[in-house]
C-alpha cells in the first residue's frame, strides 16, 4: 500500500511567526509575539521609526499577588530608544502605555523603563556641518562678532573635518 502525502498547500511566511518566535520572545518576558511584531501598529508608525521594545518584566511570584482591586500587577516594558528622542517618548509614556494596554484589553504594562542606543539594524547617520558640505569653516562662523571665539570654532571645526575624513 502507498501512503498518500496530504499537503496544505502554500502557507503565509506570517501564518508560521507566532510559532517560531514564541519560545525566544518568552526568554524576554513577551508572552505574545504581537508587542514587538505589532508594535507600529500600536504606538503609530513615528512613535515606532525610534523605539523598539526590548523585554518586559514581570513581577516575581511573591510580589505579583492579586491587588485589592482583584487584578494582577503589570509588567514594566523596557524600551530601547535613540538618544535624541528619549524625551519625547519620556513625555509620552503614558500614552503609550495606554495604547499598548488598549491593544491587549487589560492592563499588562504599568511603567516603561527606557534604554538610550541606537536601534538595531538601523544606520547611523554623520552629522553634516549646518551649512551642509560643501560650506567652508570660515563662511560658517563668519557672523560670529568676537573674533577670538569665531578664530577657536574655525580650528575646532577644521579638526573635526579632518578627523572625519580619516587624515
Amino acid at each position: 500500500m502507498a501512503r498518500r502525502m496530504h499537503h496544505a498547500g502554500a502557507r503565509p511566511i506570517g501564518s508560521l511567526l507566532p510559532k517560531l518566535t514564541r519560545k525566544p520572545l518568552q526568554k524576554y518576558g513577551f508572552p505574545a509575539a504581537t508587542l514587538v511584531t505589532d508594535w507600529a501598529a500600536i504606538v503609530g508608525a513615528d512613535l515606532a521609526s525610534y523605539t523598539v521594545p526590548e523585554r518586559l518584566k514581570w513581577p516575581r511570584a511573591a510580589d505579583s499577588d492579586e491587588t485589592p482591586g482583584g487584578r494582577a500587577l503589570a509588567a514594566t516594558l523596557h524600551l530601547r530608544v535613540e538618544g535624541a528622542r528619549a524625551l519625547d517618548v519620556q513625555y509620552r509614556s503614558r500614552q503609550i502605555i495606554e495604547r499598548i494596554n488598549a491593544h491587549f484589553g487589560y492592563r499588562a504594562v504599568g511603567e516603561l523603563r527606557l534604554r538610550q542606543a541606537p536601534l538595531p539594524g538601523k544606520p547611523h547617520p554623520r552629522p553634516e556641518a549646518a551649512g551642509g558640505p560643501s560650506a567652508s569653516p570660515a563662511r560658517l562662523v563668519a557672523g560670529i562678532p568676537h573674533q577670538g571665539l569665531r578664530s577657536a570654532l574655525e580650528r575646532l571645526e577644521a579638526s573635526v573635518v579632518r578627523e572625519a575624513s580619516g587624515r
